[in-house]
């Protein structure tokens, strides 16, 4: 078991994450920044996707907002349910595909950190700490489903935040989630140093044409997305 320090606000919150649990990063911090930027409250009715420990969750759920929280790793339930005992803060957590366990809800708000690496394997994990960022060979997998779901997720006036890599594509992002009817653009963007995750697979996404031979900077954006 680890814990990581978030910030919110003066105080620090320590977030605990259980093995094999995608802990707090870059991407996460830069979809904080963004979130704090928003307009929560008791009556919003917010979703995190993928809630890994549930440290966005419970910051939604700090500022008063109902937030619901999905993830597909039983591991990672288990984290976010201990978080939100150990802050005191209500989080209703469900195991699942996001799309089945949400079926004929709409919320005001929509978080997703979704998995975004692009992997020589096309077929998706099932299982194990790869499924929290192996996405298919572009990367899109998950971020796809999201931009096609949003419309039915998302109340008229409603908002996804979404954080991924720019190897993905972000105009893509931007095209699927305007031919799905929203208003869709970048709010944010940020360069991190490359993980061991990335730095193994060099080879793969230079021949790929996703990754120039000196790179060692991935550029993380945030989408903002507004349902019409």
């Amino acid at each position: 078991m680890s814990s990581t320090a978030l910030t919110r606000g003066t105080t620090t919150q320590a977030i605990i994450s259980l093995p094999g649990v995608y802990r707090p990063q870059a991407d996460t911090r830069l979809l904080r920044d963004a979130l704090a930027l928003e307009d929560l409250g008791p009556t919003t009715q917010l979703l995190e996707i993928g809630t890994g420990t549930g440290a966005l969750a419970l910051a939604a759920a700090a500022e008063g907002a109902r937030v619901t929280a999905v993830d597909v790793s039983w591991p990672a339930v288990a984290t976010a349910r201990l978080n939100a005992l150990r802050q005191r803060l209500p989080l209703r957590v469900l195991h699942g595909d996001f799309a089945v366990r949400t079926r004929g809800r709409r919320f005001d708000m929509v978080l997703a950190n979704p998995p975004y690496v692009p992997s020589p394997q096309a077929r998706i994990p099932s299982r194990g700490p790869e499924r929290a960022w192996d996405a298919g060979t572009d990367g899109r997998h998950v971020i796809d489903r999201i931009c096609a779901d949003a419309p039915a997720l998302l109340r008229p006036g409603g908002v996804l935040l979404m954080v991924h890599s720019g190897m993905c594509g972000a105009e893509k992002t931007l095209d699927h989630l305007e031919r799905a009817g929203l208003a869709a653009e970048v709010t944010a963007r940020a360069s991190v140093p490359w993980g061991p995750v990335l730095r193994s697979r060099r080879a793969w996404l230079q021949a790929r044409g996703l990754a120039d031979s000196g790179d060692e900077q991935e550029e993380l954006v945030i989408i903002r997305a507004r349902n019409n």
